[in-house]
């Protein structure tokens, strides 16, 4: 398996080390549940060097990803940064992944799944060998990656030296030192909670010992994927692998928000519109258990009635701890797609009755400032 820098860092706070997508990574270290609520009350800081750093440079770097990408890169400023998708000729999608704008001209990063990281970067060559100037860098070796996550944030950044980042709005980025170590810091995440991402351009353990000492005092701890997971899934964001995939299109995922059509040609561009037009033949929604249960991932979903017939699959689930209450994501035919519909989820032989909701399922202030688009940027997984 693959390590990421912090492996020590982990092994010394006894976190429990698990394989994901081929890395050895920290599932827990005081439990997941415990994790959890420090983030949605305090903060976290999790390890997610795992993922795939793609740096984009040259002249032709933007009119190649414009191509590349779903989203609309004329509209990002320098330092600003976008949620995006990767799609195949047929509108699947490959990855969905965040792109900064850095300062320099033609200067750009993309923050990639783990699981995808080999397979956008082979994805971009292939299709940018024949762009005059656009050079493209798999840099995930030698930049880490540092996710800072809760309303405790703010104080931490400010204890170490750095209260500009609180100027920083959502997706916003600027270049810092942290204990003398560069880094990129963007207002990024995929918690739902105010914080930060540190794009970790050194030693990547003196980040993390920097931020961890200096933030124990406010409440900080380290946290791992499994906390993470569940984070992202009260917020309703998407997971690679689970509730997207190459068979998957953004109509199908509701994320056609990020998809512009007026930008011009990119891949899987006419097989979306096409999807548009017609309307896809099954939607994304959320849902909530009305008795006290626990979806998950590849559950069937029923028709409300009796005799229960299967109109979906889950494809992610689990108990809210603040909600009190099982959460999930999932495909249905359109017809059960409807905010309030009925629904049922087959647990284990029981029909357990459900209510489509809208996504995110769990509310709070911080949502009114923008916090929603999740970074796995921050990313994925």
């Amino acid at each position: 398996m693959q390590q990421t820098p912090l492996i020590a860092q982990h092994r010394a706070a006894a976190a429990k080390l698990v394989d994901f997508a081929g890395w050895e990574m920290p599932i827990q270290y005081s439990g997941v549940v415990d994790e959890y609520h420090t983030v949605r009350s305090k903060a976290g800081l999790f390890d997610v060097s795992h993922m795939g750093r793609i740096v984009v440079t040259g002249s032709g770097a933007e009119s190649f990803l414009q191509c590349m990408t779903t989203n609309d890169l004329a509209a990002l400023k320098p330092m600003q940064a976008q949620y995006s998708m990767v799609c195949n000729e047929q509108g699947g999608i490959k990855d969905d992944i965040f792109v900064y704008r850095l300062a320099g001209a033609g200067e750009f990063l993309l923050c990639v799944n783990a699981s995808n990281r080999d397979k956008i970067v082979s994805w971009l060559m292939e299709h940018g060998q024949a762009v005059p100037d656009c050079q493209i860098s798999d840099r995930s070796a030698d930049i880490a990656q540092i996710a800072l996550q809760g309303s405790a944030a703010r104080g931490i950044v400010s204890a170490i030296g750095l209260p500009q980042l609180d100027q920083l709005k959502l997706r916003e980025s600027t270049m810092v030192r942290v204990a003398e170590v560069e880094c990129l810091a963007a207002r990024t995440g995929y918690t739902g909670e105010f914080g930060y991402e540190f794009y970790v351009y050194g030693s990547a353990s003196v980040v993390w010992d920097m931020l961890l000492n200096t933030g124990a005092s406010l409440g900080l701890k380290p946290a791992g994927l499994g906390a993470r997971d569940l984070l992202r899934l009260e917020m309703g964001y998407l997971l690679y692998g689970n509730d997207i995939d190459e068979d998957t299109t953004p109509i199908e995922a509701g994320a056609g928000w990020a998809v512009h059509f007026e930008k011009g040609d990119f891949i899987g561009k006419h097989a979306l519109v096409a999807q548009q037009r017609i309307g896809p033949s099954r939607r994304f929604v959320g849902f909530e258990l009305l008795e006290k249960a626990v979806p998950r991932h590849g559950f069937t979903i029923l028709s409300p009635s009796s005799p229960h017939t299967p109109i979906g699959k889950v494809t992610s689930g689990n108990f809210s701890p603040l909600l009190q209450k099982g959460i999930g994501l999932g495909y249905v035919a359109p017809k059960y797609a409807e905010i309030g519909t009925d629904l049922a989820i087959d647990i284990r032989g029981k029909a357990v009755p459900a209510k489509v909701v809208r996504p995110a399922f769990y509310k709070k202030s911080v949502r009114r400032e923008g916090e929603g688009v999740r970074s796995e940027g921050s990313g994925p997984l």
